[in-house]
């Protein structure tokens, strides 16, 4: 009999950002149609952010 070898995949930060990214997102849309710009902007800055660092790991873990 031999063992099975199991790999763990890496995950840095826990994941998650692109749901974070789909989330402000939508509270940008809702806030813009309310008619709160600054709001608006402000979450679809952090949307975009989100967005950045989720691209940034998928990239990392392909590579590793």
């Amino acid at each position: 009999m031999f063992d099975a070898i199991t790999t763990i995949p890496l995950q840095i930060g826990g994941g998650g950002f692109l749901e974070l990214a789909i989330v402000f997102f939508v509270l940008a849309i809702i806030a813009a149609v309310v008619g709160a710009q600054g709001v608006a902007g402000i979450t679809m800055e952090i949307a975009r952010i989100f967005v950045l660092i989720f691209i940034v790991l998928a990239i990392i873990s392909l590579v590793l």
